[in-house]
């Protein structure tokens, strides 16, 4: 019987950490912190339309904003083109008293997502979508990494699973997850197979892996027949169920053979938004002209 992710348990301590660093903002002024600047970072969220798994999600968000010590701006654009939604953006990225902007996906049909992530600053993209910061990701360089990927290296780094020279299979290939997930690994000099949906005989594939990230959106994608013995398996995906949520894993199948597991929900999920409060400072501290603290985009520690 393998153990379980505490996705709840890695979100609160980075919570906690990033409570800690706002909370330190200023310390250290003349006159003993008497008149410290009591600023602190602001993240602004825009939503297109009406969805309630959106409306759920940023309620989240907020929630651990608030928490945190960060403050927060909800905009809605109601049913905005790509360009009012562009214009929206260039207003917040001129405003000196934001410093992330996150356009809360998934957009309506009609919106050209790719323009409008595009339109943020590198510099307050805080989901990591923007072109530049892509590019940064694939030059090793993390930075502003989309917060889903990053979660999952978080829970892995903090579980010390370590990725030199293990095999890994990432069973999605969007921009979203599996493509920057890839490239995070295969700076940790992973062996990374990139599969999907599409992919031939996926169990072959999956089989193999010694670290095995699922996002298909397809519940019982994966049962214990497609998860090689003593594997640490991440199920991204939450879908939805007239029983509930679950994921792509057949979690109770799974568990009683591999050895690490994330549940869904209490998974990933809270892990990464948790992530996003880490980027949005991160951000915050590079605006104000300070490099970003450790804690975003650090290596895996000790040896294999």
């Amino acid at each position: 019987m393998g153990r379980i992710f505490d996705g709840r348990e890695i979100a609160r301590d980075i919570r906690n950490d990033v409570r800690r660093r706002i909370g330190e903002l200023g310390e250290g002024d003349e006159g003993g912190g008497m008149g410290r600047s009591r600023e602190s970072p602001v993240l602004a969220v825009i939503s297109v339309g009406e969805d309630h798994a959106s409306e759920v999600y940023i309620g989240q968000k907020r929630k651990a904003a608030r928490e945190v010590g960060i403050g927060f701006r909800e905009i809605q654009c109601g049913s905005a083109s790509t360009s009012d939604l562009i214009e929206t953006i260039h207003g917040l990225n001129r405003d000196p008293e934001v410093h992330g902007i996150l356009v809360q996906l998934p957009l309506p049909a009609t919106i050209r997502a790719g323009k409008v992530m595009g339109a943020i600053s590198p510099e307050k993209d805080v989901d990591g979508f923007h072109p530049l910061n892509y590019g940064r990701l694939l030059l090793g360089e993390e930075g502003l990494a989309p917060c889903t990927p990053r979660a999952v290296m978080r829970m892995l780094d903090h579980e010390r699973v370590h990725l030199r020279g293990k095999d890994v299979v990432i069973v999605n290939h969007s921009a979203v997850v599996g493509k920057p997930l890839a490239l995070m690994m295969l700076a940790r000099d992973a062996t990374v197979t990139v599969c999907h949906v599409h992919t031939g005989d996926l169990a072959r594939h999956t089989r193999e892996a010694d670290v095995l990230v699922t996002a298909a959106g397809v519940p019982g994608l994966v049962g214990p027949d497609g998860v090689k013995e003593g594997a640490v398996v991440v199920d991204v995906s939450m879908n939805r169920r007239d029983h509930g949520l679950c994921g792509d894993v057949r979690f109770g199948e799974v568990l009683e053979k591999a050895s690490l597991v994330t549940p869904v929900p209490g998974g990933v999920g809270p892990v990464t938004v948790a992530v996003l409060m880490e980027n949005t400072l991160s951000a915050f501290l590079s605006i104000r002209g300070g490099a970003p603290e450790s804690g975003t985009g650090s290596r895996e520690a000790g040896s294999p």
